[in-house]
């Protein structure tokens, strides 16, 4: 059997199955032999549907690596003016998301600050124009982690009508001086060729963390820091209908040099999503599986600290549960508000970890005004 006709043979298996993350995993790895572009958008899917986030970077990683191997300049590779002159390829897919902010349940206060602080110049061009702002921007986005920063980053390139490169420190990260810093060119290259288009960058503390730093990777690290100062600076491009997002855990380890007006100078705190968030997320576990009429609104109160990612183990835990029964009685026992109350007790909010890392930082550490939505959400809580 041919190449091509093999691929076309899996894919119809990963049809037919599209729930098959291994299978859908498999599938992406095949790809990556035969047809790049296609690679990477069922690795998108892949990541979409649920799939092992370690696997996801991984796998993103071969990507990434496949397309600079197929770099190579070529003849064809010339831009056409008769110069001869090498056109760079593009190594990173844009996406073009279609869920925008409306589409994320609750979270009104993070929603309202980030139009505030960021989207509505973004939104108004014109008005923006007239007072000297340019078409662009950089926002950095912190808080718990498995709070949603991600379909945030998404949901605002859907809300802007741009392009989406979605960067991680696996994309980054090489043993090899310098592959880092051409790693991070490539991004911003390719963002302004496609703009507008939104950079986000997850794990940022990672990536940007303080040059201060001691270890054997603190060289490394400034000159990685320096790279996303100078692409953050325009120096090598003029960078309108580019925005810059970043999320972080962390955000007290970020260099502060990237923190300066005019780099990523506004801040969200995404936290813990609300009831009604809580129970959206829920419901949309649930969605098509055997559940006897859950209340996710009593889930929801039951819930509160919850990150969204504890609220899927919750409830995938839960449906694993009515499964494994299911099977002993031969038929489908469906999921009960009832099972989903007692199985709450069986869960340790993970964003705990985070709040009890973060009380020193608000005591003893500098701020800039970067925590000033938390500390408001500590008060308010009764927090100490």
């Amino acid at each position: 059997m041919k190449g091509d006709d093999f691929v076309e043979l899996i894919a119809l298996e990963v049809q037919a199955d599209p729930g098959n993350l291994a299978l859908r995993e498999d599938f992406v790895t095949l790809l990556l032999e035969q047809d790049l572009g296609r690679a990477a958008a069922e690795l998108r899917v892949f990541e979409e549907q649920g799939g092992d986030t370690a696997r996801v970077r991984l796998l993103r990683a071969r990507l990434m690596a496949a397309r600079l191997r197929a770099s190579s300049p070529s003849p064809s590779d010339v831009d056409g003016q008769g110069s001869g002159a090498l056109v760079p390829p593009l190594l990173w897919d844009a996406e073009r998301p279609v869920v925008t902010l409306d589409d994320v349940a609750g979270l009104a206060e993070v929603k309202r600050h980030l139009d505030t602080a960021f989207l509505a110049p973004l939104r108004n061009p014109g008005i923006a124009s007239a007072f000297g702002q340019r078409p662009g921007g950089s926002l950095l986005m912190y808080g718990p982690p498995g709070c949603g920063k991600t379909f945030i980053a998404r949901a605002i390139a859907g809300d802007l009508g741009a392009s989406f490169i979605h960067v991680t420190l696996a994309d980054l990260l090489s043993k090899w001086i310098g592959e880092s810093e051409k790693a991070i060119q490539s991004v911003f290259r390719d963002a302004r060729a496609a703009a507008p288009c939104v950079i986000f960058f997850d794990e940022f503390d990672a990536l940007g963390g303080r040059r201060s730093s001691g270890g054997g990777g603190s060289q490394s690290m400034r000159m990685i820091v320096t790279q996303l100062l100078e692409e953050l600076d325009g120096v090598a491009g003029v960078n309108d209908g580019v925005y810059f997002l970043a999320a972080t855990n962390r955000p007290w380890d970020i260099d502060s040099a990237l923190r300066r007006p005019g780099r990523i100078d506004k801040t969200v705190l995404v936290l813990p999503p609300d009831a009604v968030a809580r129970a959206a997320i829920v419901a949309g576990v649930l969605e098509g599986k055997p559940a006897d009429d859950v209340d996710v609104v009593a889930v929801a109160a039951a819930t509160e600290g919850f990150s969204g990612a504890d609220l899927s183990h919750l409830t995938t835990t839960v449906l694993q549960q009515a499964m494994v029964e299911s099977m002993g009685k031969g038929e489908l026992v469906p999921v009960t508000t009832e099972a989903m109350l007692a199985a709450v007790g069986g869960v340790t909010p993970s964003t705990a970890a985070w709040f009890d890392q973060v009380a020193p930082v608000l005591e003893y550490g500098v701020d800039d005004g970067t925590f000033g939505q938390l500390r408001a959400y500590r008060v308010e809580r009764g927090m100490r």
